[in-house]
């Protein structure tokens, strides 16, 4: 069941994760938008990280579970940056990706059902 969350980039030159391989490097929120959708519907995001630990084979695959149809859009605001994700990922598995993307330079504001 696709549930909607409603997420903001309150300092988006902050939002920038620890490995700038896998990082956002987007500016404004279209940019941003896209990568957080390619993050969730493709598992290379999870695939690069995964690659990167001590013991690949140890790490939880829930992790990385994909979903091929999440869509998420975008909006500038002020001086932030609202997006609004639509998957069936849970969200113990977006609040990874958005630590790799963003670091902890994000905001979960509100989840719905979508």
């Amino acid at each position: 069941m696709p549930v909607r969350y409603f997420i903001r980039l309150p300092d988006p030159e902050a939002a920038r994760g620890s490995d700038p391989a896998i990082s956002f490097h987007a500016n404004g929120a279209p940019a941003f938008a896209e990568q957080l959708q390619q993050a969730l519907c493709s598992s290379a995001l999870f695939e690069h990280w995964r690659g990167q630990q001590d013991d690949p084979d140890e790490v939880d695959q829930t992790l990385g579970v994909v979903d091929p149809s999440a869509q998420v859009s975008g909006e500038d605001d002020n001086l932030g940056v609202n997006l609004v994700a639509t998957t069936s990922i849970p969200g113990r598995v977006l609040k990874h990706r958005l630590s790799l993307l963003a670091g902890n330079a994000w905001e979960l504001r509100d989840v719905a059902a979508a």
